[in-house]
Order: structure tokens, then C-alpha cells, then sequence
């Protein structure tokens, strides 16, 4: 008796070939993570240099940090460490930076 092709491997095959809704969520929640992890680490050693009166982080460093996804990570560093948090024009660009994150996640995942 011949065995009849169900087309079951080819339907495996296809769904390999595109990556799941929970693959990206997966993927983007330990970008984001990993990126926080970064900038909180980033922003401590920028407070630390300020209370040493040494050499700082420059901030275009730390907007880019968020730009990339350590958004969470800033400002949970700026709420604890209490850093950058007095300063409206740093604060406004910081808030750009997580509107341009977002819109750039929507962009790439294709989400309306």
C-alpha cells in the first residue's frame, strides 16, 4: 500500500521559514532587556564619575543607549540613581528618543 502525501512536511517546512508572533515578542523582550541591563549600567557609572568629579558618559551617548531600546533601563536609573532628572531639555530628548523607539519597533514589525 502507498502512503499518501498529506503535505505535512511542507506545511512544517513553511512555518519554519517565517519566524512566529512569539519568536518576535520573545526576541524584542530580551532586546529590550539586555538593553536596559546596558544602560542602567551605563547611567550608574555616568553618576558615579559626576560624584567623582570625573569624566562623564556624554549624553548623546546615553539618548542613543535609549534610542536602542534601554529606554526602561534609563529611566528606571533616573528614578533610582535619582540622575538626569533635573535637567528639562536632557528630559525632553530622553522622551523623543522612547516616541522615535516606538515608532521604529512599529515600523520593523509591521504593526498598525
Amino acid at each position: 500500500m502507498r502512503r499518501r502525501n498529506t503535505g505535512s512536511r511542507k506545511h512544517k517546512d513553511s512555518c519554519r521559514a517565517e519566524p512566529t508572533h512569539m519568536s518576535l515578542v520573545l526576541t524584542a523582550a530580551l532586546g529590550y532587556t539586555l538593553m536596559s541591563v546596558l544602560t542602567y549600567a551605563v547611567y550608574a557609572a555616568d553618576k558615579s564619575a559626576a560624584l567623582r568629579k570625573r569624566r562623564r558618559v556624554p549624553e548623546r551617548t546615553l539618548h542613543l543607549l535609549a534610542l536602542l531600546g534601554g529606554w526602561p533601563g534609563a529611566l528606571l536609573a533616573q528614578q533610582q540613581l535619582r540622575h538626569k532628572t533635573s535637567k528639562p531639555r536632557f528630559l525632553l530628548v530622553y522622551w523623543l528618543t522612547v516616541v522615535g523607539n516606538f515608532a521604529g519597533l512599529l515600523a520593523i514589525t509591521g504593526l498598525r
